[in-house]
């Protein structure tokens, strides 16, 4: 059951409401987000430049400086597991400042149906900001798999719900109202209740959706087979076979993605799009050797715990690089293949007088007998 969002009183308290104040550029926006994520280079700029557009706006609406034409730029992210699509918003709304909420489209049905309500992204938005109303009408809702809800995805039955949730998206994407206390959150009615008995001064009963960014995601499996039939019909067939699917989706137009299932209104709420490229060996290698978050970290800190140094080597790193790069789930492989790798390692060296480990290509490709020499040495 969701948590109770904060009475007035509590919200207060614990993150009083302040003037909204943006004040970064695309190519700052960028650099941060090279900190964390490898590669992904177009994403980043248009990332970038859609949210200091969203942002640029709420600032100069806080003002006074309406836009009444302004269409707000929702943002629609394709790309393969494990790329840093979750990464790459989340570092951004860090930076910003801003409350961000990340949920799996499949979660979620048509009302009537067993599952989520989509509001209830909204106002998890209220939860994160501690009740601040406010604070939350700047935030980020990221919805992953979202093409989990095309209606006529290649090689699927028909789902009864996508359409529905579709459409209820959509009334968010835009410009709603959304009650903070759902229908079906007893806890929150009578919380409600309780605060207008105690006579204390009326709080919001609703959030609006007006500035808050969306951003959805999904790796589009079969859209790139939609998208190279199109081109073929445009004559434009030469060199398509051995195009990647990476350049292919780069090319997906609004039809596409109706053909693929989703619904026209609600592409059409997402103006700004981009494409993701899968992650190579060489790109996995920077994830662990360059990011700021890198999964090594995770095991310095993990051995260092026991008083254990970790040195990794730059051939361990690449041949970790390599195995993951086999399993085919992007960045996600590293944890993977690490867990095989450093799992009895992890086990063993607690226990032992063992102080200083150096992860070599050797140990990566034989880490039992690794294992041995370094207890017996």
């Amino acid at each position: 059951a969701p948590q109770p969002i904060p009475l007035p009183a509590q919200a207060a308290a614990a993150a009083p409401s302040r003037p909204f104040h943006f004040e970064l550029r695309p190519d700052q926006i960028a650099r941060h987000l090279d900190r964390f994520v490898i590669g992904q280079k177009e994403a980043k700029k248009v990332l970038s430049v859609a949210l200091c557009d969203h942002f640029q706006h709420v600032r100069l609406t806080q003002e006074g400086e309406a836009a009444p034409f302004y269409q707000k730029q929702n943002v629609l992210l394709l790309g393969p597991t494990g790329v840093g699509k979750t990464h790459l918003i989340r570092s951004a709304a860090e930076l910003i400042g801003v409350p961000f909420v990340k949920a799996d489209a499949t979660k979620f049905s048509e009302t009537g149906y067993v599952g989520g309500d989509v509001d209830d992204l909204v106002r998890d938005l209220v939860r994160r900001s501690a009740g601040d109303v406010h604070r939350a009408e700047h935030g980020i809702i990221y919805l992953d798999e979202v093409d989990k809800l095309a209606t006529r995805e290649p090689g699927a039955g028909r789902d009864v719900s996508g359409r529905g949730v579709q459409t209820n998206l959509l009334k968010l994407m835009e410009d709603a109202e959304v009650p903070l206390v759902s229908p079906n959150d007893v806890t929150g009615q009578l919380q409600s209740a309780m605060a207008a008995m105690r006579g204390g001064a009326p709080a919001a009963e609703t959030i609006n959706t007006r500035h808050v960014l969306f951003i959805v995601s999904g790796a589009f499996s079969g859209l790139d087979r939609i998208i190279r039939a199109r081109l073929r019909a445009m004559g434009e067939g030469r060199g398509l076979e051995r195009m990647s699917v990476d350049r292919l989706l780069l090319q997906a137009t609004t039809g596409d993605l109706v053909a693929y299932g989703l619904e026209p209104e609600f592409v059409g709420r997402l103006p700004v799009r981009v494409a993701c490229h899968r992650l190579d060996t060489d790109h996995l290698f920077n994830v662990l050797r360059r990011s700021e978050s890198s999964l090594i970290r995770q095991y310095e800190r993990a051995f260092g715990a026991y008083g254990i140094e970790v040195v990794f080597e730059d051939e361990g790193l690449m041949r970790l690089a390599e195995l993951a790069s086999g399993e085919g789930t992007g960045a996600r492989g590293l944890m993977t293949v690490c867990e095989r790798v450093f799992r009895d390692f992890k086990f063993r060296l607690p226990a032992s007088r063992v102080r200083r480990l150096v992860v070599t290509r050797r140990l990566v490709e034989e880490p039992e007998a690794e294992l041995r020499r370094v207890l017996h040495r």
